[in-house]
Order: C-alpha cells, then sequence, then structure tokens
C-alpha cells in the first residue's frame, strides 16, 4: 500500500499563521493611513491585503500546479502595489 505523501505548506498550519498575520498587518497600516492621510500606508495595506488573500486561496482550495500561478499572480500585484507605493512617496516628497 502507497502512502500519500503529506505537502508542505499551507495545511500544516504555516499558511494560517502567515494569513493571519498579514491581515493584522493590513488592518493597522490601513488604519494608519485613515489617521495620517499617508498614501504610502494605504498602498502597504492593500498589499497586505491581498497577500493574505492569497493565503487564504492557497489554503481553501488546494490548487493543482495547474492553477498555482494563478494564485500566485495575485502576490504579483500585491508585490508591485508596495513598489508603486514606494515610488509614490519618493515624489511626492520632492
Amino acid at each position: 500500500m502507497r502512502r500519500r505523501r503529506r505537502r508542505a505548506g499551507v495545511r500544516d498550519g504555516r499558511g494560517r499563521g502567515a494569513r493571519r498575520a498579514e491581515h493584522f498587518a493590513a488592518y493597522n497600516l490601513l488604519d494608519f493611513w485613515r489617521d495620517s492621510g499617508d498614501r504610502l500606508f494605504a498602498f502597504f495595506g492593500a498589499a497586505f491585503c491581498l497577500l493574505s488573500l492569497s493565503w487564504a486561496l492557497l489554503g481553501i482550495f488546494s490548487p493543482t500546479d495547474e492553477t498555482r500561478p494563478y494564485i500566485y499572480a495575485i502576490r504579483l500585484v500585491a508585490f508591485l502595489l508596495i513598489i508603486v507605493g514606494m515610488i509614490d512617496k519618493n515624489r511626492s516628497t520632492r
């Protein structure tokens, strides 16, 4: 009888912890944005919301190798938001 290998990743709890941490960071960053009005916090908060969403989707759907790139595209958009936020912050101070 062949035993199925357990995949490391989201199913063993590490993804759940990462999702919670990113959700907490997003909440705090969006709260800072609301208090300060600094758009950098909005970009970072939106990025962390997307990162939390990608972990949640990986945990809920357990995607196959063909569909996994679509979920990782969400992470790409999140990191692009961080880059855009930094560029926006540097341009607005000049």
